[in-house]
């Protein structure tokens, strides 16, 4: 039990991080991003990426890694502090077969492949024998009884493409500029300012050292003071993995409370699959292998990162993912007297590493649950679960910002929302080992012995890692060649 908890800090910000979403990894959001847009000339505008189907290997062919089109993949907004969605973003997936055939000895053959070797440069490019495309619907209010509209491209039309997933460089040899061509701006109901929406593969952004995090954390120096150079002395075990992002960038002016009186906003991602399950025991033409029907049902959420891996126990790791915020009181325990801390004492209690003393972790409680007074906490607040961005912070630029986001000073960085380049596993070590208590956040620096610590996994990450652009995550790694 020791291994498996410490072992979930390196799940990432949630890969693979409860029991039942293993079972279905395309509905399995892995880290979710809320923050002003940096990019030069879009700064007043808000990005949300949703990134789904954890630690992909580029070349996973022959089928690659398509969105689920029996999901239903959403980004929630809470811009009263209720703990209720005001605003949702559905996105759902078609997956259209072209049989593309050869004739071989005088007779179509249907080819095994999802591209047919033509061009593939653009949307619904010839060479693709698989065509995957998406809707998009806003909802205002409740998720399932709410106000409905659908997002259209300001070209025209309301049906989207999603670029096939970077198979290797002889089938696309400019994947950048071919994935370039499936941003779309788009017109949000009730948005007067144009929107930019990318559906994708991307490669993983997250960073973290997993092999030795697992094996009961056998990092030999895992902070700064053990060893100078302990932030860059291992590796990232995400380095040669993909994942498929959902991208939006929104008008901030659109996303906040009408009138605009509360500039914060909560956000958070989910996945729901249909309740019930048929599998077909002869799939044929025009029809699946399985049939699905009944409610949506949730099965994975993600707002803060790191929350269901290092805060929630293990009997409830399934619940929380198919819980709302709205009913978090349920899992308060988990943060007001976290197992964590007293786990990374055990193991290095000896060279300092002290759990902190105040109990409740009220400090935590600001971090997760209501925002930071001053920060990023709304003017009225129901302690839930969601990561939250005070939209009237102004971006810094890429090249400026801090990894460690509020903590080392920079109040554009996490928690107040949370850039690609902010190091959260490394602020979030900190965090629950009392680093808030320095600062005299909902505590003080003597019930954390050890917040002065630098605590670190030894995996690096900084913004130089990603774009300066929406939708700033880097093109996904070729399957072929490897090099």
């Amino acid at each position: 039990m020791l291994a498996l908890l410490l072992a979930a800090q390196a799940q990432a910000s949630s890969h693979r991080e409860a029991p039942f979403i293993t079972n279905i990894p395309k509905a399995d959001a892995t880290d979710f991003y809320m923050f002003r847009s940096y990019e030069p000339g879009r700064e007043r505008f808000v990005t949300l990426i949703a990134d789904y189907v954890p630690l992909q290997d580029p070349y996973g062919g022959p089928n690659y890694f398509m969105l689920d089109p029996n999901a239903l993949y959403e980004i929630h907004i809470d811009n009263n502090g209720d703990a209720k969605e005001d605003l949702t973003f559905q996105f759902r997936f078609t997956n259209t077969n072209k049989d593309a055939q050869f004739t071989v000895g005088g007779k179509k053959v249907s080819i095994p492949l999802v591209i047919n070797g033509g061009a593939i440069d653009g949307a619904n490019a010839a060479g693709t024998n698989v065509r995957e495309t998406y809707a998009v619907t806003v909802v205002r209010g409740d998720r399932r009884g709410g106000t409905k509209g659908a997002v259209s491209n300001v070209d025209g039309g309301i049906t989207f493409d999603k670029p096939i997933d970077n198979i290797g460089r002889k089938s696309i040899p400019d994947y950048a500029g071919y994935a370039a061509r499936h941003v779309y701006e788009v017109k949000i109901p009730g948005c007067e300012v144009p929107a930019r929406m990318f559906v994708g593969q991307r490669k993983d952004p997250f960073v973290v050292n997993l092999g030795e995090t697992f094996d009961l954390v056998n990092i030999k120096a895992p902070a700064v003071e053990f060893n100078a150079n302990a932030e860059r002395n291992a590796r990232d075990d995400l380095s040669n993995k993909n994942v498929t992002t959902i991208a939006m960038e929104v008008a901030a002016s659109c996303l906040v409370a009408p009138g605009g009186a509360d500039p914060v906003i909560g956000g958070w991602t989910t996945a729901s699959v249909r309740q019930g399950r048929l599998v077909n025991p002869a799939p044929g033409t025009g029809t699946g292998a399985s049939k699905e029907g009944g409610a949506w049902t949730q099965v994975s959420r993600l707002g803060m990162p790191l929350v269901n891996e290092v805060v929630i126990g293990l009997k409830d790791k399934d619940r929380f993912n198919h819980s709302k915020p709205s009913s978090d009181a349920q899992f308060a325990d988990y943060v007001t007297h976290p197992t964590l801390p007293m786990l990374v004492e055990t193991l290095f209690g000896s060279a300092g590493a002290k759990a902190p003393t105040n109990f409740p972790r009220n400090d935590l409680v600001a971090a997760f649950l209501t925002g930071v007074k001053g920060l990023n906490q709304p003017a009225k607040v129901t302690p839930s679960e969601m990561l939250r961005l005070n939209t009237a912070i102004a971006p810094v630029a890429m090249g400026k910002q801090k990894r460690l986001g509020v903590i080392d000073g920079d109040n554009a960085g996490f928690p107040n929302g949370r850039r690609p380049g902010d190091d959260v596993v490394d602020i979030a070590l900190r965090v629950v080992m009392g680093k808030l208590c320095t600062l005299s956040l909902g505590c003080v620096p003597a019930d954390a012995p050890a917040g002065a610590i630098r605590f670190t996994d030894g995996a690096y990450l900084d913004d130089a890692a990603f774009t300066m652009a929406f939708p700033y995550l880097k093109p996904p790694l070729p399957g072929s060649p490897q090099q």
